[in-house]
């Protein structure tokens, strides 16, 4: 692990090189893993084990863009990994380890990157991965952290964003909308008059620490055709499951929320194109085979985590969320795009 060194700050409350950045803070995240070599290499290695496969996914995340940058240190390095961790599960992989790309524009504090540190540590236990290498550099633009995260599945076993089928059911985990309300909530702390301090709470932790379905992927693995993460909203995720030659009419009553969205909800119904295409929900996507759906709700119902049937592909129709009319609701954009104005 290695990068261009930290200028001293004149404070002894700042990292004073790369070395003390790495050894104090980042290199305890590697115990355990002998390819690691305590990230004092330029590389590491990884055996993978015996009749897997091994993964691969980077999502960065930058301030200003994908989290605030006055958020708590320990939640943003949460959700750095946590979004790559979502990536894994969505393919029916276990995560195993992971590479850390650390740009900051000035010499951290040390109580700031000893809470990062701690937030990568709590992240990586429950997922079950640990630091293996990586970078430290400084930038003249914003805190930036790069990912890649490295997962393991049975050979053979790993599932497509692509190869769903007419007739497949949809299906979608946990309840969709909460990370985009919780953003809204963090804008503006005045929003949603109506909500109980427990549900901006239970909004917020969505946003700040998306829970990746790790417990989900058995159950992906055995009985998904297709499957993917929703980090760009539901909508525009959902397309890209169907793919150009299926679709989906889906009922927005259909759609699995919160009691905490739908108290937002009927408050104020403008939130419902945040809910279909706000993005950072992290829950999984998932094309079902109709003769396999019923052993895949089973499946997943043993996990622990609910899922719940959004509707059915059809061959040749465009992807539409209808009203309780039946009306098709027209969205502003359909998701999150980085490269859109």
């Amino acid at each position: 692990m290695s990068g261009k060194s930290f200028e001293r700050d004149n404070s002894d409350s700042r990292v004073g090189n790369e070395t003390e950045l790495i050894q104090t803070y980042l290199a305890p995240l590697a115990e355990g893993m002998a390819g690691a070599f305590g990230l004092t290499d330029d590389a590491a290695f990884l055996r993978p084990p015996s009749g897997a496969d091994l993964v691969f996914s980077s999502d960065p995340i930058i301030a200003g863009v994908h989290f605030f940058p006055d958020d708590r240190p320990a939640d943003i390095a949460w959700k750095a990994l946590a979004c790559n961790a979502s990536d894994m599960a969505a393919k029916g992989a276990a995560p195993v380890a992971y590479l850390l790309t650390l740009a900051l524009p000035e010499a951290p504090e040390r109580d700031w990157i000893a809470a990062f540190a701690d937030g990568l540590r709590a992240a990586q236990s429950q997922f079950g991965c640990k630091l293996i290498g990586g970078d430290t550099d400084m930038t003249p633009g914003p805190l930036s952290i790069g990912i890649t995260i490295i997962g393991s599945v049975a050979t053979g076993a790993f599932v497509p964003r692509h190869g769903a089928k007419a007739g497949d059911h949809v299906f979608v985990s946990g309840t969709i909308g909460d990370a985009a309300l919780g953003l809204a909530l963090r804008r503006d702390p005045s929003l949603f008059s109506t909500l109980k301090d427990d549900d901006r709470a239970l909004l917020l932790d969505r946003y700040l620490r998306p829970k990746p379905r790790l417990a989900l992927a058995g159950a992906v693995r055995s009985h998904a055709r297709a499957a993917l993460d929703i980090s760009d909203g539901l909508m525009k995720d959902l397309g890209r499951l169907a793919g150009a030659s299926l679709g989906m009419a889906l009922k927005f009553d259909d759609i699995p929320l919160s009691p905490p969205a739908r108290a937002a909800l009927d408050e104020n119904p403008n939130v419902r194109d945040g809910i279909l295409a706000g993005g950072d929900d992290y829950e999984l996507l998932i094309a079902v085979a109709p003769e396999n759906s019923e052993k895949f709700v089973a499946s997943a119902a043993e996990s622990g985590i609910r899922v719940h049937d959004i509707g059915v592909l059809e061959s040749k129709i465009t992807t539409v969320v209808l009203d309780p009319s039946g009306a098709p609701i027209a969205l502003r954009r359909p998701g999150y795009d980085h490269f859109s104005r």
